[in-house]
């Protein structure tokens, strides 16, 4: 984290307002949809997303629900030249918002809960989806598509990028991109994350060229640890502590 935001309440489905920046919040950063339960105060929600450049999707919905935020993806769409080589963690703005992330990949235990949270507390969220989750969760897929949460390319099979050749990267983004429509979600385009966070030069240009934009995270929440031997609270606790910790005047 590296500009200006603050932190207004956190609960495990972190829910901020920055300033001058949207903060990318991963909650799942790696490879799973952790259980939680959320109970945010009802004062803590997400307003509307900034403007991003024509033709690159915000990495939180179009709008702020209700109405529930369009799922429609942006097929074809062009990487503007500024935002080529880089992997995004924030996002220019001059309004109050965070984008929130998910990434899904090892189970859909706790998918239900999440979108429940989402939709009472009228959270917009995007979710970074493997296609072997794609195909073995198809249900969760529809639900998260149905709620109009955005959908981003989390590769097929969540691999160490670093060591694919360019080929084979491309074919993860493809095989993932049809996988997840096969589902009945809606085109990933343009959002990608990059598994465990590993990427380079190589890895973004070739992401880019398949029209795809890399969207990292402002922090790391650990939420994807679960509770790892500690208690609910202890391990809520642990979430909040990090992000706020991390959080900057």
């Amino acid at each position: 984290m590296r500009r200006r935001w603050t932190v207004v309440t956190v609960v495990v489905a972190v829910v901020l307002v920055a300033a001058g920046m949207v903060a990318l919040i991963s909650i799942t950063s790696g490879d799973s949809v952790s259980q939680s339960d959320p109970t945010p105060p009802a004062s803590s929600r997400a307003s509307s997303p900034p403007s991003v450049p024509s033709g690159v999707a915000s990495s939180a919905p179009a709008t702020p629900a209700p109405p529930r935020a369009s799922a429609s993806p942006t097929p074809g769409a062009v990487i503007p030249a500024g935002l080529l080589g880089e992997d995004i963690e924030l996002i220019p703005t001059s309004q109050p918002v965070v984008a929130l992330t998910f990434d899904a990949g090892a189970n859909a235990d706790a998918v239900p809960s999440i979108l429940d949270t989402l939709s009472a507390k009228e959270v917009p969220a995007t979710f970074f989806l493997t296609g072997d989750f794609a195909t073995r969760f198809p249900g969760s897929v529809r639900a998260i598509t149905t709620a109009g949460h955005r959908i981003g390319n989390h590769t097929a099979t969540h691999p160490h990028c670093l060591t694919l050749s360019d080929a084979a990267l491309r074919d993860q983004l493809t095989t993932a991109q049809e996988q997840i429509r096969a589902a009945g979600g809606s085109d990933p385009r343009p959002l990608f994350r990059f598994p465990f966070g590993e990427r380079d030069a190589r890895t973004i240009a070739t992401v880019n060229a398949a029209g795809y934009l890399p969207v990292r995270w402002t922090v790391d929440s650990l939420g994807w640890q679960g509770l790892d031997g500690r208690t609910e609270q202890q391990a809520i606790q642990s979430i909040v502590d990090r992000v706020l910790g991390a959080a900057q005047p």
